[in-house]
């Protein structure tokens, strides 16, 4: 007897937790958030070229780079989300970040900026934000503005356009969408000076 009311349990829960809770999530987020339930893609000319939800790894000097990742083995891999869980006294984690102070000093020997923005130098826990600081924006502005012969004022002007403010003006910090400032750098280029990302 207690055996049949336990099957009957655990077929009704499944039933409910397994099939038609999911169900009705997905289909009250595709109703009240259409474009964040399909995963915030991002379109160019036709064509996903991202997601305004998720870093990439851009590394030419004409485009604005992201925070560093630790999601897989090369990093922005989407489905092995995650940091590098070191501690701030780490000596792995030391010498990361002062290897990549390092090379962003090499890559643009005219950045005399210090200290340079922490989320320039240093992973997220999830490997993968979309964005950095305006302060991090700020210091590779003359670089892009360089690589790209555009005015500091111009590249400046584009950043603030896509610096976003804190939600409903109290929670989290202004933030850049690096993707989406990239595109909108290429939207003033001919598509020629485009190719390398």
């Amino acid at each position: 007897m207690r055996i049949g009311i336990a099957v009957r349990m655990t077929l009704v829960l499944t039933l409910l937790t397994g099939i038609v809770y999911p169900i009705a999530m997905v289909a009250t987020a595709h109703l009240l958030f259409p474009r964040q339930a399909d995963g915030s893609l991002v379109e160019r000319n036709g064509e996903v070229v991202g997601s305004s939800l998720i870093g990439q790894n851009f590394t030419s000097p004409r485009y604005f780079h992201g925070r560093p990742s630790a999601a897989g083995d090369k990093g922005y891999d989407a489905t092995n989300s995650g940091g590098s869980n070191l501690a701030p006294t780490n000596k792995a984690l030391i010498d990361a970040v002062k290897a990549r102070v390092r090379a962003l000093r090499e890559s643009d020997p005219a950045l005399n900026h210090d200290p340079i923005p922490v989320d320039l130098v240093t992973t997220s826990g999830s490997g993968l934000d979309p964005a950095i600081t305006p302060a991090a924006a700020a210091v590779q502005v003359p670089r892009v503005a360089r690589a790209r012969g555009l005015s500091e004022a111009t590249v400046r002007a584009l950043v603030a356009a896509h610096t976003s403010g804190r939600t409903l003006g109290l929670l989290g910090e202004p933030a850049v969408n690096v993707l989406e400032l990239n595109l909108a750098l290429d939207a003033l280029s001919s598509p020629a000076q485009t190719a390398a990302r």
